[in-house]
């Protein structure tokens, strides 16, 4: 059975809490439940991590070469921050596709940039958590058409 890791950045614990302007009412778990309800419909497994710490993505993203299929990531601030996560992603050589609640390009101008959408497949941002959902359905039909992924 395919595996997908889905990777929740920093403060993204504090969901439902923290600015819901921005990120909306909904609780981390929450988001949870409605991405592995989605994994099933998939037909799919996936590990969900959240991690307020830089070196714990990295390990999480290396841990997942040859048990992940790919990765479904949301950096929050370390988008435009982290160049290990950016080098962490090539070189697990898995599929990955970053997701962002709010568009992060009608806020700030620092957050116009970032380091990892360049070597995902893609990016998702301003759909709160049904990007997640959006991000999974492509990442998995992705993998499924590319010879030799499992």
């Amino acid at each position: 059975m395919l595996v997908v890791l889905v990777i929740h950045g920093p403060n993204l614990n504090l969901l439902g809490e923290r600015e819901p302007e921005w990120y909306g009412r909904m609780s981390l778990d929450e988001v949870n439940k409605l991405i592995e309800e989605k994994a099933r419909e998939l037909s799919c497994r996936v590990e969900i991590k959240q991690s307020n710490h830089e070196g714990e993505i990295v390990d999480s993203i290396q841990e997942a070469r040859g048990r992940a299929g790919g990765i479904l990531i949301n950096p929050a601030a370390f988008t435009h921050t982290s160049i290990a996560i950016r080098d962490a992603l090539v070189a697990s050589g898995l599929p990955a596709v970053e997701i962002h609640l709010s568009n992060v390009f009608g806020r700030d101008e620092f957050r116009h940039v970032s380091l990892t959408a360049p070597v995902c497949i893609g990016s998702l941002c301003g759909f709160g958590p049904h990007g997640y959902l959006l991000g999974l359905e492509a990442l998995v039909h992705i993998i499924g058409r590319e010879p030799g992924v499992t």
